[in-house]
């Protein structure tokens, strides 16, 4: 169900997620190694990065591989924060644009990976840009941060009350707000690789030492001055 990465660090472009390491995103989008639901991630893709304070999305509901613009694109857009995303769909959900990652809100980009019940998420948000599960997810956070709650009180009370309506719900999220980075591992794959930054992403890009796997129900929070990994009860 979908693959996600993000960057937080010195600037680089967004081929460093997508197509320069032997397993970014493009060849996750029809090769992933540990992806434990569905096989390809074909039903579109989206990246975001950030000029200066302010993000930039691109999205399609298009294969990654079958988009022309997206290699130029990825090498020209280039930031101390990426976040990137290739699709498969929930069934039953739209193909659309407003359905893919990363969803926006102010300063805020967001990815899910997984599946909830829009009946365990609709209630905690008033509108959504799109009738898809995660786009539901997404205005829940997107609503808490709006009223001033911290990213790390909002990502665990939204996912604790999305299980407590769906209980097989899988809530793995990347969020950014330009100068940080969140992740939650919540019944999905995570992993991080801290070098001259912090790389996060749903399986290992690459295969250099280092990678470390984030423990399941867990939040993780990075900075320019460190990263945390908690569990959320």
């Amino acid at each position: 169900m979908c693959r996600h990465a993000a960057w937080l660090g010195p600037t680089r472009s967004l081929t460093t997620l997508i197509s320069d390491p032997e397993h970014g995103l493009l060849r996750q989008s029809y090769a992933p190694r540990l992806q434990k639901y569905g096989t390809v991630n074909a039903d579109g893709f989206g990246f975001g990065w950030y000029d200066g304070s302010r993000p930039v999305r691109y999205r399609r509901t298009v294969p990654i591989w079958a988009d022309a613009n997206m290699p130029g694109l990825a090498a020209a857009a280039r930031s101390s924060c990426l976040i990137a995303a290739v699709r498969s769909a929930t069934v039953g959900m739209p193909i659309e644009e407003t359905a893919t990652a990363p969803f926006a809100d102010g300063p805020w980009l967001l990815s899910h990976n997984g599946r909830v019940r829009r009946e365990a998420v609709r209630p905690l948000a008033a509108d959504a840009e799109s009738v898809c599960d995660s786009a539901w997810l997404a205005a829940a956070v997107f609503t808490r941060l709006r009223d001033g709650l911290p990213l790390a009180d909002v990502l665990p009370a939204v996912v604790r009350a999305a299980a407590e309506g769906d209980p097989e719900a899988r809530l793995n999220l990347l969020v950014t707000g330009g100068s940080h980075l969140a992740a939650v591992a919540w019944g999905d794959t995570l992993f991080t690789h801290l070098e001259e930054g912090v790389l996060v992403a749903s399986e290992p890009l690459d295969d250099r030492p280092g990678w470390r796997a984030v423990p399941d129900r867990s939040l993780l929070l990075a900075s320019p001055d460190g990263v945390s990994v908690t569990p959320i009860d």
